[in-house]
C-alpha cells in the first residue's frame, strides 16, 4: 500500500497496522504497549489500527488521540454477546426476544435446578458468549436438549469460558444478511444454506454467498446498520441480520456483530486490504489530513 502522509510533524499518522505506511509505524502484535507507544500516540493527529487490535492499545489510542480508526467503543464497551444484546437494547435495534446468563448460577437462581426450565417457546436458540463462525450456537427443540446444553455449559464454565444467551427462534428460509462496514461505505450480500437440515447459515456450515437476491431487502438492512453505526461509531466490522420468513416486514432482526469476519463475499483477502486502505485514506480525508 501507498504510504499515509500527514504532510507536516504537527499533523503525523500513526500506523499500528502491518500493511499501512504512515509517518510513523509501530508494530505491537503479541504484547502490550509500552511507554514508547505511549508517547508516540500522544503526538500523533491520528492513530491506524489493525483489525486485531487489542483492547490496552485501543484505549491507550483513544485516552491520547482524539482520532482513532477504527471506532471500537463499542466493541469493548459491549463485549461478547451478552454485551452486543445489550448494545442492542440501549441503541433500540430490532433483534430476537432474548433472555441472558452470566453464569449457569445466574440461569438456576432464576429457574431453579431441580426442573429444565425455559423462558421461550422450543425451539429457541442456545448461544455461548464467545465463538463465531456458529460456534457454540445451537439450535434447541426440546428441554431434553436444554438439559444437555447446560451439562455442556457447566464443563465450558470449569474451562473459564462464561455466559449464555437462549433467543427466540426467527425462521429466515435458510439464509442470514452480512452487512459490513468499512469506513463509510457499506456492502452486503446473503449466506444461504443449501441444506435444509442445517439449521446455521454460516459458511463454514455450508451456505453459499449470494449478491444479487433480493436487493430491496439488502438495501432495507444496510440502512439499519448505517443508522446503528451512526449512533455507536462502528466503522469496521460484519452485521449478521434475519429477514423473517414470509413476512411482509422488511425491518430485519439484529443477531451479531463480528468484528472478525470473513472476507470471501467481499471477493477474497486482497480486495479487503484494498477497501480498508480506501476506509483509511476516507477517514484521513474527512481530518484535512493529506494523503
Amino acid at each position: 500500500m501507498k504510504e499515509l502522509s500527514g504532510g507536516s510533524d504537527t499533523n503525523m499518522i500513526l500506523s499500528f497496522h502491518p500493511n499501512i505506511v504512515a509517518d510513523k509505524n509501530i508494530l505491537c502484535a503479541g504484547r502490550l504497549p509500552n511507554d514508547d507507544d505511549r508517547a508516540a500516540i500522544a503526538k500523533a493527529q491520528a492513530v491506524i489500527l489493525p483489525q486485531g487490535c487489542s483492547e490496552a492499545l485501543y484505549r491507550l489510542c483513544r485516552k491520547h488521540c482524539d482520532h482513532v480508526f477504527p471506532g471500537y467503543d463499542a466493541r469493548f464497551d459491549f463485549p461478547g454477546k451478552l454485551g452486543q444484546a445489550r448494545l442492542f437494547q440501549q441503541i433500540g435495534a430490532s433483534f430476537p426476544q432474548t433472555y441472558s446468563f452470566e453464569t449457569l448460577s445466574s440461569y438456576y437462581g432464576h429457574y431453579g435446578q431441580d426442573s429444565i426450565t425455559c423462558p421461550l417457546y422450543f425451539p429457541c436458540v442456545f448461544k455461548a458468549d464467545w465463538g463465531g463462525e456458529g460456534e457454540g450456537v445451537l439450535l434447541l427443540e426440546s428441554a431434553e436438549a436444554l438439559r444437555e446444553t447446560l451439562q455442556w455449559m457447566q464443563a465450558a464454565e470449569q474451562s473459564g469460558q462464561k455466559g449464555f444467551l437462549l433467543q427466540e427462534y426467527v425462521a429466515c428460509g435458510g439464509r442470514s444478511l452480512r452487512v459490513v462496514v468499512m469506513g463509510g461505505e457499506f456492502f452486503s450480500y446473503w449466506r444461504v444454506q443449501q441444506d435444509p437440515s442445517r439449521f446455521l447459515t454460516s459458511l463454514k456450515a455450508g451456505a453459499i454467498i449470494d449478491h444479487e437476491a433480493d436487493p430491496d431487502l439488502q438495501e432495507a438492512g444496510e440502512a439499519v446498520v448505517s443508522d446503528f453505526c451512526s449512533k455507536t461509531g462502528i466503522n469496521l466490522a460484519g452485521f449478521d441480520l434475519l429477514f423473517p420468513q414470509n413476512e411482509k416486514e422488511v425491518s430485519p432482526f439484529f443477531l451479531e456483530i463480528n468484528y472478525f469476519f470473513g472476507r470471501r463475499g467481499l471477493g477474497g483477502s486482497l480486495k479487503y486490504y484494498d477497501l480498508v486502505d480506501r476506509a483509511v485514506r476516507a477517514w484521513l480525508s474527512s481530518l484535512g489530513l493529506g494523503l
